[in-house]
């Protein structure tokens, strides 16, 4: 029964730190705003340490899914993200990987949805883009579009990933970074490259903004 009690409560207390957090916070993007209307799809990606303000990069919906690792804490997280209008997809690039690519893959292809996913999710190296995050864009067609958010003010929870958590009555920012083309023939190593890069100018963008 206490089970069960704290699979309801979670999401819900995330759900309702995320909504107050983004209405107390003056917010602004940097760079091309989300558009789910735009015909071109696209892979998002954003570090797992920085995961709570996702879906709040549009106000006008997110016409996507979301990879969510499978693991319990995982599915606290897809809950959430579920009451905030956001459908996710169970798995993770390497636990449950080849069915949930098979999905997202779908996704796009009958769909046409957007994509997001965090490449250094589940478990790390904290900020460090794994192969599969770049195997998926170059197997859907579609470029990756890094996206980190920052707050003048904020908190980091010692976890292996130093979760971020923004502080109320602040200032923010959500960094839509530069599209990283990717095509089916680009060697592997040179596309987590240039995708690495992409996400470190993008997170550097959104932490110094304040400074």
């Amino acid at each position: 029964m206490k089970e069960r009690f704290v699979v309801w409560l979670v999401p819900r207390l995330i759900k309702i730190i995320s909504l107050f957090l983004v209405n107390s916070i003056r917010w602004q993007t940097v760079g091309t705003p989300f558009d789910a209307s735009d015909p071109q799809r696209n892979v998002y990606a954003f570090w797992h340490a920085r995961l709570l303000m996702v879906p709040h990069i549009s106000r006008h919906g997110w016409y996507g899914y979301v990879l969510i690792s499978s693991h319990r804490d995982g599915g606290f997280i897809a809950d959430a993200m579920r009451l905030l209008g956001v459908e996710t997809v169970r798995g993770s690039t390497t636990r449950g990987g080849a069915r949930a690519m098979l999905k997202m893959l779908r996704a796009v292809k009958e769909e046409s949805r957007h994509l997001g996913i965090t490449p250094d999710g589940p478990k790390g190296p904290r900020e460090v883009v794994q192969k599969g995050t770049v195997q998926m864009a170059m197997k859907a067609g579609l470029p990756i579009i890094p996206v980190c958010y920052a707050t003048k003010r904020h908190w980091r929870i010692n976890s292996w990933d130093r979760f971020y958590i923004p502080k109320p009555f602040t200032r923010g920012v959500f960094v839509m970074g530069d599209p990283v083309l990717i095509s089916k023939d680009d060697g592997l190593d040179d596309a987590i490259a240039r995708t690495q890069k992409g996400m470190d100018e993008a997170q550097h963008k959104a932490d110094t903004y304040f400074s």
